[in-house]
């Protein structure tokens, strides 16, 4: 590469930086609080409500629309998404292609994948995964959980490492949660599935039939104590 070309592709990085950084200025503007613009990546079209803050590393791509005093954290990345208004993204989340309620709480490490509605004054714990579902209001999904191709009811909650089983190997099932289940930690509810009003699902739990409403639903092995048990023992 001569001396011509490399001012010339010197050049381009230059008018590219300032065109990001004019986009960056024209939303400070309209009264956003940006932590550093030099650290916002604006990929697309974005519209902010009033108070909204953003922290330092997000990107922005296609069209985003975020609702008055809605916060984004530090590393996240918003993609054709709608986000309402007091509503927190986290740091290092990734919201694409869905549409987030007001009052509502994701991650930090939250991934929101397309076709994903979550009502208002939803909690979205750190390192939950969302796919192809809707959330109703007031539900609550702790960390370490997927949920995918699901539809949850108002008042659901969604213990810690709950998964979805929704691919049975040829295709791809869906898990119908009513109005005030609650599921403990560490279950997998294998689709397709219906969990009817009120229920509890016990902790570690595999459910794989309906589950009435009104019930506590305990699937899991009994635990066995063993005796003068003599294990393995560490080599010195």
């Amino acid at each position: 590469m001569n001396s011509i070309e490399f001012n010339k592709i010197r050049k381009k990085i230059q008018l590219d930086k300032e065109d990001a950084l004019e986009k960056v200025f024209e939303l400070i503007l309209t009264g956003v609080q940006v932590s550093n613009p030099e650290f916002l990546h604006i990929r697309g079209k974005v519209s902010c409500g009033k108070n909204v803050k953003i922290d330092l590393n997000v990107i922005i791509e296609g069209d985003v629309k975020l609702g008055d005093n809605v916060t984004i954290g530090a590393h996240s990345i918003l993609r054709d998404c709608n986000i309402g208004k007091g509503t927190k993204i986290n740091p290092f989340s990734l919201v694409e292609g869905s549409v987030i309620g007001e009052n509502c709480f994701v991650g930090p490490y939250g991934r929101i994948r397309p076709n994903v509605s979550i009502g208002d004054h939803v909690s979205i714990g750190n390192f939950v995964e969302i796919k192809n579902s809707n959330i109703a209001s007031k539900c609550q999904i702790n960390h370490h959980s997927f949920v995918g191709d699901s539809d949850l009811a108002e008042q659901v909650t969604i213990g810690a490492g709950v998964i979805t089983c929704n691919h049975d190997g040829a295709g791809v099932n869906r898990t119908v949660i009513s109005r005030g289940v609650y599921v403990g930690s560490g279950c997998n509810l294998v689709a397709p599935l219906k969990i009817n009003a009120n229920a509890m699902i016990a902790a570690g739990s595999t459910i794989t039939d309906e589950v009435a409403a009104d019930t506590l639903t305990i699937a899991r092995s009994r635990q066995v104590k063993i005796e003068n048990w003599k294990g393995p023992k560490l080599k010195k």
